[in-house]
């Protein structure tokens, strides 16, 4: 990735989309109670007390599902980012849905100041929301999902080759809304 993609006003959007997911996720996995609560560290984001995975492992799942989205959120491309949680038998219990709508018109007019105050406030709405959900069981799986606008090419991109295309079907079932 160039350097000036991450300097302009949507590459730093997309920054902050990037690393706001990271910590969203994490919360969403500890919220879920699908690795114990010794599993998790505390830390501050965007001044707000959040949860890190201390498992390197995880953490660099997180980080790097994430983090190879940044190119194509830049250009627009990824409609929405699901965390979504699988019984034993592979069929999806819950999701977690973040729409991703970037509207490149505002350019620089985008404050990064409010951008922070909305992803902070979802932060702190998503902490306390823990008996709006139940906790699944242990035998449960998990996993982050791209839905993309449209496939990227890869021949023009290597970050393309990373993700694989999946069965719309699973995601264009009418979801049970719990608004947070």
């Amino acid at each position: 990735m160039q350097r000036r993609d991450i300097q302009s006003p949507q590459g730093e959007t997309a920054r902050i989309l990037v690393e706001f997911l990271e910590v969203a996720i994490s919360s969403i996995v500890i919220l879920k109670g699908v690795y114990p609560a010794g599993a998790f560290e505390r830390r501050r984001y965007m001044n707000v007390v959040v949860q890190r995975a201390r498992h390197a492992q995880l953490r660099d799942y997180i980080r790097s599902s994430v983090s190879a989205l940044l190119p194509f959120i830049q250009k627009g491309l990824v409609e929405r980012v699901a965390v979504i949680f699988f019984n034993i038998g592979c069929i999806p219990v819950e999701r977690f849905v973040f729409k991703l709508t970037v509207n490149q018109s505002y350019g620089s007019k985008l404050e990064e100041a409010d951008l922070e105050f909305s992803l902070r406030s979802f932060l702190i709405k998503l902490s306390v929301s823990e008996s709006l959900t139940r906790v699944l069981p242990p035998d449960c799986r998990w996993e982050i999902t791209a839905y993309f606008r449209s496939l990227p090419q890869a021949s023009t991109s290597k970050d393309a080759e990373l993700w694989i295309p999946s069965d719309t079907r699973l995601w264009q079932q009418p979801p049970l809304l719990i608004p947070i």
